[in-house]
């Protein structure tokens, strides 16, 4: 699926508010705490912190997918193409960085 799907349907959902998309600050505050949750599952499965007995286990995929759809509200608010901007990524990424690794 392109991004400009993803944003179609993200839209389309949203729209069903009243107040579809919440302000670029809160939206930027949504995304770091995903982020966290991110971070903290693959901190447990990866990393020294493993998890407390009663804690349940999360996902990597449905944190990845909770940080793409808080992205999707965001550029969609902002009016923000994510095709054209992931295009305009890899497009410096193959010329800045074409040496740059092994």
């Amino acid at each position: 699926m392109a991004m400009k799907e993803i944003q179609k349907e993200v839209d389309d959902w949203a729209q069903q508010w009243k107040t579809p998309y919440w302000q670029p600050l809160e939206m930027l505050a949504r995304l770091t705490e995903e982020t966290g949750e991110l971070a903290r599952e693959i901190n447990h499965r990866y990393g020294p912190k493993k998890k407390k007995s009663n804690e349940e286990l999360r996902e990597v995929s449905d944190e990845l997918g909770d940080i793409l759809f808080t992205i999707t509200c965001m550029a969609n608010y902002l009016k923000i193409d994510l095709d054209e901007s992931f295009s305009d990524v890899m497009n410096k990424l193959y010329g800045r960085d074409k040496d740059r690794y092994e």
